[in-house]
Formats: C-alpha cells, structure tokens, sequence
C-alpha cells in the first residue's frame, strides 16, 4: 500500500494543494517552522481521523478556516478522506464507505515524533493499547477482541456498581464472570504472541541502534485460562463491589521495555527513548512483513537529528523491503538514500527538489 498522493485543504499552516508522494521514501525537509511536521500529520490525519500531537485536534484547522480535509490517493485501494470542523464534526471514508468502528480496513500506520515517546515513557494504557493494534494488523481475524472485551467490562463495571446501590441482584454476577472471562482468555492469548512476534527484533534492532541489552515483554496480570479467570473474579467479588468496578483482568495488563535490566520508561535518557521507539517500530514492521501482511507507512520527524551517518544508513537499510517511509530533516543531506524523493517546504508551501546525493 503506497500513498499516491496527499490533498490538503485548510489544514495548518500548509498551503492548500496536492502533493505527489508515490515512492518508497520521500524526503520533506525545510526549515524550522516550515509545515514539515504538518505534512506528515496531515497524511496520519487521512489515515486515521485524529491527530498524533498532544492538544486538540481541533488545533489542526488553519486559523483562518473552518475546517480542515485532507484526502490521500492510495495505489490500488481507493481514496481515504478524513475532515473535522470547528463544532467537531468529523469524517472518516474509505472508498466513500464510513470508517468509523470498522478496525480491520484501516490501513496501519507507524509514526516517530517526540509526542510519541509517551508509548514509551507513558502510562500502561498507551502501550496495551498501541500492542492491540499491532495484533489486529498481523491477524485481522483479532482486531476486534479489544473492543469486544471492553464492551464486555464496561457492562460487568455497570452491574457491579448497580448491585453495590441495591439496585441489582449479585446472583447475576456470576454469568458475567464467565462472560468477561470468555472475552478475555482470547485478547490475553493474542497480546502474548504479538509480543514474542517483535521480541527478538526489538532485541536485535536496539542493539544495532547502540542502546545497552533492551527487551520488551508481556505482563498479564490475569491468568491466560477463561476457568481460572472466571473463578479469581469470583474469589474478588466481595471486594468489587466495595470498589463498584472489576480491579482484575486484562485490563491491567502491563507491556514492559527493559533496558540493562530496568524500566526504559525510568531509567533510560530521553535519547535511549528515542531509539527504543525506532527499535519498536521497526520491529513491527519486520514482524508484519514475516506474517504476510502490508508493511505499514513509516512516518519518521526528525528521526536522523541525533543518529551519526552510520546509524543514519543502518536505519535506510531497513527500509529496503518494501512499504512507503516519509521522513522529515532540516537538511536533505542528512537522509542517506540516492533513490528517495526530496520536498521541500516553505513557509507552508510543498514543491519537489531534485534528488541529492545525501552525505
């Protein structure tokens, strides 16, 4: 899956135009302040519907406008159209066809962008949530079990707080035990293999980066069998529904980066973080390509500021196995890669330079 093209209309700073990107590697460099970094969120922003900065999303609407669209031409899968206005109403197409609640037709994306460095240094939630995607995309038969699990909680959640009102009957809470249960046992099973999917290059990849010995791993927090689940929930049932919600399952599963034996999201610099993050996602995209799935469209801001040349091209290297990568950089030099299309921005304006012979 390649991005043909991006049409932007009222979106940041950037002027209102189309931008050919059909290659594997485009280059957008610029200045400081140029729209780099608006450009690659205007292509998340089609894929997704949202934006990958903190804020509101609004915040992606020029100043002067009211609304922002965007619209990308992907080979041989149609055109996706994403648009939100001032009062927050959004679309989301594929085709013309609504995206919305429909996981498994969203094309994958990966982004790199200081923001990002939360999914390493963040809250458990972020990284639970980051793994479930990464299970939908190498098995799409899966890539509703977080939500059908979620359905599941919030209504076990609503019962235990009626029961604990005296509004319900706690008899009912057994067979909501053995549903949660059934709901869980699958998304636990698929958040064990995704991990042992990337593990060994996440390993390898951080490494070849220069980071001390990293790992990543899987800590469920409830047992992997919908029996033992269903018969811990009902041990804890009287502490529940002091608490009026459900304090055990999956929900509270943990995905761990470990540097040097400790926790990246603690102990490691701001620049470990970094490279964990560009191990992670490679790691992914290597995964998914060993599974038979579409390599994911690699957005990378400012990813080369802070590598040496030979890190610069160990990371070009990478990409050489298919897949689409957009990379933004101050200079153009700084992207090791004769082939690679080179934009240039300006003050919000997109043209195409020549290619360079990058240092």
């Amino acid at each position: 899956m390649v991005v043909g093209a991006v049409e932007c209309r009222g979106f940041r700073n950037l002027s209102d135009a189309r931008t050919e990107l059909d290659t594997e590697i485009a280059v957008i460099w610029g200045p400081n302040g140029a729209g780099k970094t608006n450009l690659l969120e205007a292509v998340y922003f089609g894929f997704t519907g949202r934006s990958f900065r903190a804020g509101n999303d609004r915040d992606m609407i020029a100043f002067d406008e009211q609304s922002a669209r965007v619209e990308l031409e992907l080979d041989g899968e149609g055109r996706l159209l994403a648009a939100l206005d001032r009062a927050g109403e959004r679309r989301h197409t594929l085709g013309g066809r609504g995206l919305a609640g429909r996981v498994g037709e969203r094309p994958l994306v990966s982004v790199f962008h200081p923001d990002r460095l939360q999914l390493v240094k963040g809250a458990p939630a972020r990284r639970r949530a980051h793994l479930d995607r990464l299970c939908g995309a190498l098995w799409p038969a899966r890539a509703e079990l977080r939500q059908r699990f979620g359905r599941t909680l919030a209504q076990r959640n609503a019962l235990v707080a009626r029961v604990r009102a005296g509004l319900a009957d706690a008899d009912s809470l057994p067979s909501w035990d053995e549903r949660l249960a059934s709901e869980a046992e699958p998304l636990i099973a698929a958040r064990d293999e995704g991990v042992s999917a990337i593990a060994s290059s996440y390993a390898e990849l951080a490494c070849r980066l220069g980071l001390p010995a990293s790992e990543i791993s899987y800590r469920p927090r409830a047992p992997g069998d919908r029996n033992e689940l269903a018969a811990e929930l009902a041990r804890r049932r009287d502490a529940e529904l002091g608490r009026a919600y459900t304090s055990y399952g999956p929900q509270l599963d943990g995905v761990e980066l470990r540097i040097s034996g400790r926790a990246m999201r603690r102990f490691g610099s701001q620049g470990q973080q970094r490279l964990a993050l560009l191990a992670l996602l490679f790691a992914e995209r290597a995964a998914l390509l060993a599974a038979g799935r579409p390599a994911p469209l690699m957005l990378l801001d400012d990813v080369m500021s802070e590598l040496d040349p030979a890190h610069r091209r160990l990371l070009i290297g990478q990409l050489g196995d298919g897949g689409q990568t957009l990379i933004t950089a101050t200079e153009s030099a700084h992207v090791p890669s004769d082939e690679a299309l080179r934009i240039g921005v300006d003050a919000g304006s997109v043209s195409k330079k020549p290619a360079l012979r990058a240092a």
